[in-house]
């Protein structure tokens, strides 16, 4: 940040941008927030210019950096930002903002085009200009309202009075489903009537209509003159671009369903809403279905400006071009692009995706670091500690999966209620991998104490024991222990009567199902402490619980605990995506 300390600007504007950065700094999401810091930078000292002090200076780049990491896809503040170092630095200094902005966003259109325009101005040498050109080409051109580019390319070409490369341009265009196709294609018909016959079609192609042409003659006994044989080839070739238009005109009259319900084609932090994100799903899905892969790829990338924020759109690009073959590299990048610029860590599924991604391609370590680095973000993550302890399970042996388990429970960083599932999902693991039940058990028995107050840790418990093995001769013994964990779950639990009672019908569809012959008398007794009348309900008689290690804890009410459970609590019920950041890869969120 630039030192504001020493800022020689008047000391109510000094004062202004400190609290500005403040603002920002305190609330890095906060969009309005970086608008105001620089709004207010631009206009230091009454507006900035190559005479401004260097501090002011200093302050507005230092905003323009900071807000366009954070928000890098904003094409029109890239355009302001380059503005700002023409006026102050001069073309070189406005050059690479625009580098920059072109590498931040490479689909814009709009910011290509004011990127070739601002080079046809500042350079004399044409092959530098058509350069840039061809490079925008290659990222916009295919663009369904890439209009503007052609039409800026076309401009410039105007200008050096080169009207073969128009013609060229125009027979790229002609063949591109776009906005203003039709347009292109007359003024290429109307060129294409001046054009050498070279010019409009490959020697082959001319050779076949000329034997065409001169059989037809022969047939007739009507010899025709050279000038009769061009024009004839002209008329074949005036067709075959009139077929080709008219397959343009068809694929851009498919593509209108989708492109007229597009009502943002750009990227903002405002939430889009559902129909915006149905359009952009059945666009996607109609162009995979026309396997053109560089449409398909192109229309990803205008999607992932408009919906950068949207998960669900980063799992499909990579699902989509982890199915074309030889794109390994691609794919790792747009993993890399999700989890480092625009997924939030709050929601660490496409970061837990790349990790899985990188186990795949034998990078392990990438692997363990894109957990470790959401951990720093986020170490109440279950999902990204089970995620953790499975790979580390997969590729070092149970051991090394239930340390990262002791690691992350023994963590003050990480709360009782998260400790409280991953001691669950230690016990399932000792059962379900290594086949141990009593160890499993004991790691339940074990922690009672530490974990009583934790619905999930309970109903785990209870799931574990119903899943047991049984027969006849079991029976009772499994009974004895279901019954024990129901007597601590009512006598040692400080969970809500709501929670005891919606657990306890687990008790009690137990005793129904699977009870002896005296079942129904603990039956009853259990149905009427519970769910009888206050002055028979034991709930109503007993609201005190037991310490922890020798010290009272603190009673939670039903608000609380239901806030802090529900942050690991729908992992476990509704678990969606799997979800991913290396150390040096955290999102800025």
């Amino acid at each position: 940040m630039a030192d504001l300390a020493t800022f020689g600007g008047p000391e109510e504007e000094n004062a202004e941008i400190k609290r500005l950065n403040a603002e920002v700094e305190s609330d890095p999401d906060n969009f309005e927030a970086w608008e105001r810091l620089v709004r207010a930078c631009e206009a230091l000292e009454g507006g900035l210019n190559r005479n401004s002090s260097p501090h002011a200076l200093a302050a507005l780049r230092d905003a323009y950096d900071r807000f366009l990491l954070k928000f890098p896809l904003l094409f029109g503040y890239w355009k302001k930002y380059a503005d700002h170092e023409f006026n102050i630095a001069g073309p070189e200094s406005a050059e690479i903002v625009y580098e920059r902005g072109v590498a931040s966003i490479t689909n814009s259109v709009d910011l290509w085009t004011e990127y070739c325009s601002f080079k046809m101005e500042t350079t004399h040498t044409p092959q530098l200009v058509r350069d840039l050109f061809e490079r925008g080409a290659n990222c916009v051109g295919l663009d369904f309202l890439s209009h503007p580019f052609w039409d800026k390319y076309i401009e410039y070409e105007e200008r050096q009075e080169a009207q073969d490369r128009i013609f060229a341009i125009l027979l790229r265009v002609i063949r591109i489903p776009m906005h203003q196709y039709a347009r292109y294609f007359e003024r290429f018909r109307q060129l294409a009537q001046t054009r050498p016959l070279a010019d409009l079609a490959s020697p082959e192609l001319l050779a076949r209509y000329r034997t065409e042409i001169e059989t037809e003659a022969a047939q007739y006994g009507v010899p025709k003159t050279e000038a009769d044989i061009e024009r004839d080839i002209r008329t074949k070739l005036d067709q075959s671009f009139y077929e080709l238009f008219t397959r343009t005109q068809s694929e851009t009259t498919r593509r209108w369903t989708y492109e007229a319900e597009i009502k943002r084609p750009y990227f903002h932090v405002t939430e889009l809403d559902n129909s915006q994100l149905n359009n952009w799903r059945k666009y996607l899905d109609f162009e995979e279905g026309e396997g053109d892969f560089s449409r398909i790829t192109a229309l990803y990338e205008r999607c992932l400006v408009t919906c950068a924020f949207y998960d669900e759109f980063w799992f499909r690009y990579a699902r989509w071009m982890s199915a074309q073959e030889g794109k390994e590299e691609e794919v790792r990048n747009i993993y890399l692009r999700a989890a480092t610029l625009f997924v939030p860590i709050s929601r660490p599924g496409i970061r837990l995706q790349f990790a899985y991604f990188e186990e795949q391609c034998g990078r392990i370590d990438v692997a363990r670091d894109l957990h470790a680095a959401v951990l720093t973000k986020l170490p109440d993550s279950v999902e990204t500690i089970v995620s953790w302890a499975n790979l580390q399970r997969r590729q070092s042996g149970l051991d090394a999966a239930i340390e990262i388990y002791k690691e992350q429970i023994d963590s003050p960083h990480v709360d009782i209620f998260t400790k409280a599932a991953l001691v669950t999902e230690w016990a399932f693991l000792l059962w379900k991998v290594k086949g141990s039940v009593e160890e499993a058990r004991t790691v339940f028995l074990k922690n009672l104490q530490w974990y009583a107050d934790s619905r999930h840790f309970w109903q785990k418990w209870l799931e574990f024991e119903l899943e047991q093995p049984t027969s006849a001769e079991l029976e009772p013994q499994n009974g004895e222990r279901i019954k024990h964990i129901f007597d601590e779950l009512r006598d040692k639990s400080r969970l809500s009567g709501a929670v005891k009672k919606e657990l306890s019908q687990v008790y009690l569809t137990y005793l129904q199902q699977r009870g002896g012959k005296d079942a129904m008398k603990q039956f009853l007794e259990v149905d009427r402490e519970l769910f009888g009348p206050q002055s028979v309900s034991i709930l109503s008689k007993s609201r005190s619980g037991p310490k922890e290690n020798g010290i009272a804890v603190k009673e939670l009410d039903e608000a609380t605990r239901k806030k802090a459970e529900a942050r690991f609590f729908s992992f476990f019920q509704v678990h969606p995506e799997p979800d991913t950041n290396v150390q040096g890869l955290v999102s800025f969120h």
